[in-house]
């Protein structure tokens, strides 16, 4: 395994920015304990300049996830228009979480995100796109600001942050606050299966095309997304991930943890050169699911977007483990699946 240095340093910084949230988070994977991290991070402290690859290649031995057969997209802090207070021009509500959306048990005795009738306390099912779009949440001072095309608003959702930016160049920074509780549906899915795009030709920047030229066909494909997501403003030096820390760009990938222990690096070999070399695992994704199912981070800006709007890379990724810690994963996975395992990853 042969790391760039440059690669390494933007890997050991996430790293280091995660290590907090390691030796504190139990491993969902159950790949790891918190003891198995004390060491390394310890060391990840003292690494001097030019001394990352080094670290990597020291302090860490590597365990392939199943068949390691990687498959990796990408995402992006997206910039759209849009204001912190309703202009013309800026119609479309930014919704913060509303105080009525909780975790509740349902009558089948599942449980999950909905809302307490207000007569009979019974939990329904939160609303839905269609029923949030339509005005149920309305007047009721949620609105963190406004955003000027929905199609836009639709993919910050998709990629769970991004900027607001005004005509005079102000920036309001949101992030991923909550979800509705509604099933996940991938548009881009629906078009291919529905002949309306190619195989192969459902990125981004197509869906979107196609959303802007067929209107009110595609406010109707938004909607059987049923999933609507809430978000709240965010300060610092870039979104947050799963961990509660700042993602950090050409560096965090989004992956499955009932796989990956989050905060654990991962080595990518793969068709997509620019996505070659050590990674930090520091995002969970909707559609992020499976032992080798990654979701790059670029950032923000023109390229990043470019990038990660046409990722869809494959290739091999091998876990980096602490040292010591491998042979115990492989009889923890023994042991317990990770299907089994699911009840216990952190939510």
């Amino acid at each position: 395994m042969t790391v760039d240095e440059g690669v390494a340093q933007r890997a050991l910084v996430a790293f280091r920015i995660s290590c907090p949230s390691l030796m504190r988070r139990k491993d969902g994977s159950l790949l790891t304990a918190t003891i198995d991290w004390q060491p390394v991070c310890t060391a990840a402290s003292t690494v001097v300049p030019g001394g990352a690859a080094a670290f990597f290649r020291d302090n860490f031995e590597w365990d392939r996830l199943g068949e390691g057969k990687l498959f990796a997209t990408g995402y992006y802090e997206p910039e759209i228009a849009g204001t912190r207070v309703a202009q013309t021009g800026y119609a479309v509500p930014v919704y913060r979480t509303p105080p009525d959306l909780v975790r509740c048990t349902r009558a089948d005795g599942t449980s999950g995100r909905g809302r307490l009738d207000p007569v009979t306390s019974q939990c329904l099912p939160y609303y839905t796109r269609a029923e949030i779009e339509d005005g149920v949440l309305a007047n009721k001072g949620l609105e963190l600001g406004w955003a000027a095309d929905p199609v836009d608003l639709f993919f910050v959702e998709i990629q769970g942050s991004g900027r607001l930016v005004d005509p005079a160049g102000n920036v309001v920074r949101i992030g991923y606050d909550n979800q509705n509780g509604q099933t996940y549906v991938a548009i881009g899915k629906l078009l291919r299966d529905r002949g309306i795009l190619p195989p192969g030709g459902a990125n981004m920047e197509a869906i979107k095309a196609w959303l802007r030229a067929n209107p009110d066909q595609g406010r109707a494909l938004m909607r059987e997304n049923l999933s609507y997501i809430f978000f709240k403003e965010l300060t610092g030096t870039g979104p947050l991930g799963a961990l509660g820390v700042p993602v950090t760009a050409q560096a965090t990938v989004a992956a499955d943890p009932l796989y990956t222990p989050l905060g654990a690096p991962v080595f990518v070999q793969a068709d997509r050169p620019e996505i070659n070399g050590l990674w930090v695992a520091q995002d969970v994704g909707g559609a992020i699911k499976g032992a080798n199912r990654f979701d790059t981070f670029w950032g923000a800006g023109a390229d990043a977007t470019r990038i990660a709007g046409g990722m869809a890379a494959k290739g091999q990724a091998l876990l980096l483990l602490p040292k010591g810690s491998a042979a115990k994963a492989l009889a923890a996975r023994a042991a317990t699946p990770p299907a089994a395992a699911s009840a216990q990853a952190q939510p």
